[in-house]
C-alpha cells in the first residue's frame, strides 16, 4: 500500500501523519510561527521529513494562510502551496473541502475552499466512520464544532466569517489564547477582579497551574519570554489582575487559573449549544473529541450529557500514537481517508 503523509500547515504549528499498510504509523508536530517568516516552516518541514522515510504521496491542508505575513488569504494559499510543492515534489495534493484533493496548480482556482479547510478534512473522516456525532476539535488557538448526520457533514458555514457566526468556529485555544480574550473579570478574594487588556499571560499558564495539560502541547514562547515553570506562570497570571505573585497564595492563583478555564469552557459550551440547537443530530449522539484541549472537552461532554469518542478511535493507529493522533486530527484524516 502507498505510504502517504497528511500535512496540516497551521499558523503556529506544522503537523504531519504517516499512513502505511492500512494504519497511522507516525505523527509529528513542530513549532512553525509563520508570522515570523516562512523560514520557520522550512525548518519544521526539514525536521519532520528527516524522520518519515520515503513517502509516495503527500496531502496538504492549511490554516496558515491567515498569518499576517501574507497581505491576504489568497496570497497565503498561493505562497504556502508553492513552498510545499517545492519541498514535497509532484506527488502533492491540496485539500479543497467539498472538492476533495486537487493538484497544486489548481490551488489558486479553489483558494476559497483550500483556505482554512482543515476542519472539513477531520469532519470528512468522522462522516466516513460514524452516522452522526458532534466533532469538537480544540487546538492551541481555536475550537471547531462540526455536526455530522447521516454520514454527512452538516456545517452551515464554510469560511471563517461564516463559521464564527454559526458557532462552528470559536477563537478559544487550549494554550495560545491570551487571558484577556477569555474573560473580562474573574473571581478573586470575594470580588470580580477586572482582567487587564494586555498580553501578559496565556491559557497555557492557566492550564499549567491547574495541572491540566501535557507540556509538549505548549511549543510557543511564553507571553513574557520567560520560563514555563509554575512560579513563572503564577507571576504572569497575577500580572493580568494588576498583582504580583506574592500578593496571594499559590492556592489562590490556582483558583484564578481555574476560573479562566471555566470561562473558556463556558464560551465553547455556548457555541456547542448554538450548533446543537439546529437539531442536526440526536440527543444521544456522541461528541468526537480531538485536539490538545480534550481534557477540557471531556468536561463539555459531561455538561451536554453525551458520550465521547476519541478521534484516534476512528483512525487505525499504533497504541503509542493515540494521543498524538487525536491532537493532529486534520493531518491524520488526510493520511487515512481513502480516495
Amino acid at each position: 500500500m502507498t505510504r502517504r503523509l497528511g500535512w496540516d500547515v497551521g499558523g503556529a504549528h506544522l503537523k504531519a501523519a504517516l499512513h502505511d499498510e492500512g494504519r497511522i504509523v507516525g505523527v509529528w508536530q513542530e513549532p512553525s510561527p509563520l508570522w515570523l517568516g516562512l523560514d520557520h516552516l522550512e525548518t519544521a518541514l526539514t525536521n519532520i521529513l528527516a524522520q518519515t522515510g520515503p513517502v509516495a504521496a503527500h496531502r496538504l491542508t492549511m490554516t496558515g494562510e491567515l498569518a499576517d505575513i501574507f497581505p491576504d488569504r489568497l496570497a497565503g494559499v498561493q505562497q504556502l502551496t508553492h513552498c510545499l510543492e517545492r519541498r514535497l515534489g509532484p506527488d502533492l495534493a491540496i485539500y479543497a473541502g467539498e472538492k476533495g484533493l486537487v493538484p497544486p496548480q489548481r490551488a489558486t482556482e479553489f483558494a476559497a475552499l483550500v483556505g482554512s479547510a482543515n476542519w472539513h478534512a477531520s469532519a470528512a473522516l468522522v462522516a466516513s466512520r460514524l452516522q452522526q456525532g458532534l466533532l469538537v476539535d480544540m487546538g492551541s488557538t481555536t475550537t471547531d464544532i462540526v455536526p455530522v448526520s447521516g454520514g454527512q457533514i452538516c456545517n452551515i458555514g464554510y469560511t471563517d466569517a461564516e463559521r464564527l457566526a454559526a458557532g462552528e468556529l470559536v477563537y478559544q485555544g487550549f494554550t495560545r489564547t491570551s487571558l484577556m480574550a477569555v474573560a473580562l473579570n474573574v473571581p478573586f478574594r470575594g470580588r470580580a477582579a477586572p482582567v487587564m487588556a494586555e498580553h501578559f499571560a496565556t491559557m497555557a499558564d492557566a492550564q499549567r497551574l491547574i495541572g491540566n495539560f501535557d507540556e509538549t502541547d505548549d511549543q510557543m514562547p511564553s507571553a513574557d519570554g520567560r520560563d514555563k515553570s509554575q512560579a513563572a506562570s503564577r507571576a504572569r497570571l497575577a500580572r493580568m489582575l494588576g498583582h504580583d505573585a506574592d500578593d496571594a497564595t499559590s492556592e489562590e492563583w490556582t483558583a484564578v487559573a481555574g476560573a479562566f478555564a471555566e470561562a473558556q469552557l463556558r464560551r465553547i459550551h455556548d457555541a456547542a449549544l448554538q450548533v446543537l440547537s439546529r437539531g442536526d443530530i440526536a440527543a444521544d449522539a456522541p461528541l468526537i473529541l480531538a485536539g490538545s484541549g480534550r481534557p477540557l472537552l471531556r468536561r463539555l461532554a459531561a455538561r451536554l450529557d453525551r458520550g465521547v469518542v476519541d478521534f484516534a478511535d476512528l483512525a487505525d493507529c499504533r497504541a503509542t500514537l493515540r494521543e498524538a493522533a487525536s491532537r493532529a486530527a486534520p493531518a491524520v484524516a488526510l493520511a487515512a481517508i481513502q480516495t
